[in-house]
């Protein structure tokens, strides 16, 4: 058996009436307190939100909730709400003139816009493919608006976006 030790921190105590207000938060006097005995935890966050998948596969894009896009020589805004988002694919560009280019995802508040990815060129005069991938998540508030822009028709855009969980970060399953 091990030998159990209270503490005495107003910190500590002050976060369990924020976190748990049925064990004390009313004001009813309480000691934490902490054991040199070994106690298993068990995890059940997961089962209590109703997502019983991994992280990873919880992330994963499906038919029914990915959307696709494609963009060359223009700008496509395909999100319509808030929450977090996951947008996976690629950018293929022909350079083709000695033009510097700014293609890439914006978020605008309505005030300001700001690239959250952004595929810079500098052309030369020689013609050269260029290709890159990613594959991020980010957020949208309620005043914000995604936007997917590509500067001119020799540089494409393309992948799949999806919500991955609401604004208070309920889960959204594939």
């Amino acid at each position: 058996m091990g030998q159990e030790f209270f503490i005495n921190s107003a910190t500590l105590e002050a976060k369990v009436r924020e976190l748990l207000p049925s064990q004390g938060g009313a004001g009813a006097g309480f000691d934490l307190s902490a054991s040199t005995q070994i106690i298993p935890v068990i995890n059940l966050t997961e089962s209590a939100e109703g997502s019983n998948l991994r992280q990873d596969l919880q992330s994963a894009l499906s038919h029914d909730t990915a959307t696709e896009f494609s963009v060359a020589g223009g700008s496509f805004s395909p999100i319509s709400g808030t929450g977090y988002f996951r947008i996976i694919g690629t950018a293929t560009s022909l350079m083709e003139d000695s033009n510097t280019d700014n293609n890439g995802f914006q978020i605008s508040d309505g005030a300001t816009s700001k690239y959250i990815w952004r595929f810079v060129q500098k052309k030369k005069n020689s013609d050269a493919i260029t290709f890159l991938s990613y594959d991020f998540i980010f957020l949208l508030q309620a005043t914000d608006t995604f936007t997917v822009i590509s500067a001119d028709d020799y540089t494409f855009l393309a992948g799949s976006i999806r919500q991955i969980a609401s604004l208070d970060g309920t889960l959204t399953n594939p």
